[in-house]
């Protein structure tokens, strides 16, 4: 989801300008790629969270391992809504929401990041090759990755399409899933701007047995695929929009969220879930695990993902920029969850 940020607020002056300057942006969006093209990107350690207390690393439920400023020379760079990263965490998928994808692998250094390497960004094919950009498709929020296959959410259409992953990492053949007559009517219901801001696959030994799990940035869950498909609330407080979602091995699901206010900027939380309160008809809540503060280096956190390294399950999240690099930065940041 595009938003304007603090300072295009505060220099508009107004409701008129703000407008204004939303229009300007929508109609300024980069051009998606015609084919995968590699890319540089370069990147900025981040060795700290907090400005104010440097040397802290306790954050709520999370340890902060490190971090990155991710900037690119192509416009095409940026406006991820979107995170996956591998099994053993060395390659991570970007989803820009202008359905393009960046694919890169993820450089380590002394046990932190330190960079993307043989970067790559392209446009999300349909079936019939048309690029998703060029049909109803085009506004893609969300993602979920199994093997070879990938789920994306789409917003205003409110849809779901599946792709195959080709073996440069591209999206292609790109479907819409079949959704129960139910669940379609409810997706419709959707705001136009509020859509599936969420997409995760459930573990395959959880009760819901690999399903498809979609929650709206309004809090409205969906249980797309499985034996036991319906949908769910998830219980909205203190201003807070989902923007993604993962599951861990324990089967919990970790929800992100994201706010902005004119006066604070952006904040963001992380909340968890029992994977068993995920069910038809249910009202879902769960604790607040991690939720910023003033002095974190945070922008527009967007996107989530969860893999294992040994004993430890790694948290990473991205930032949506709003392809606004002057005003916004593209974040990459690394988290240790303690149990």
């Amino acid at each position: 989801m595009r938003l304007l940020t603090r300072r295009n607020l505060l220099v508009g002056g107004g409701a008129l300008t703000a407008a204004a300057v939303a229009g300007a942006a929508l109609a300024q969006r980069p051009q998606a790629f015609h084919g995968a093209t590699p890319i540089r990107v370069a990147a900025q350690p981040i060795s700290h969270l907090s400005n104010t207390d440097p040397d802290r690393t306790r954050f709520g439920s999370l340890v902060f391992r490190s971090g990155l400023v991710l900037k690119s020379d192509v416009s095409a760079f940026g406006g991820f809504s979107a995170l996956w990263r591998s099994p053993e965490g060395d390659e991570i998928a970007a989803l820009a929401d202008n359905a393009q994808i960046l694919k890169a692998r993820v450089d380590i250094s002394d046990g932190r990041l330190s960079g993307l390497s043989q970067a790559a960004m392209a446009p999300l094919l349909l079936s019939d090759g048309t690029l998703a950009r060029r049909s109803p498709y085009y506004d893609t929020e969300s993602l979920a990755i199994s093997g070879n296959v990938a789920f994306v959410g789409v917003e205003r259409n409110h849809a779901v399409l599946r792709f195959q992953r080709d073996r440069e990492g591209r999206l292609v053949q790109g479907v819409p899933i079949a959704v129960p007559g139910d669940l379609k009517e409810d997706l419709k219901d959707l705001p136009n701007n509020g859509g599936l801001e969420a997409l995760a696959l459930t573990p395959p030994r959880s009760s819901l047995a690999g399903a498809l799990v979609g929650i709206s940035e309004g809090g409205r869950g969906f249980i797309l695929t499985g034996a036991r498909p319906g949908s769910f609330e998830l219980v909205r407080r203190d201003g807070y929009d989902v923007t993604d979602l993962a599951f861990v091995d324990s089967d919990d699901a970790l929800v992100l969220e994201r706010r902005f206010s004119l006066l604070g900027g952006f904040g963001c939380r992380l909340r968890r879930i029992a994977s068993s309160a995920v069910r038809p008809g249910a009202s879902v809540d769960g604790e607040v695990i991690y939720q910023s503060e003033a002095s974190h280096q945070i922008d527009n956190m967007e996107g989530l993902a969860v893999h294992r390294e040994g004993r430890e399950t790694v948290v990473s999240m991205i930032s949506d920029n709003n392809f606004n690099a002057s005003l916004q930065r593209t974040l990459l940041l690394e988290f240790a969850l303690v149990a």
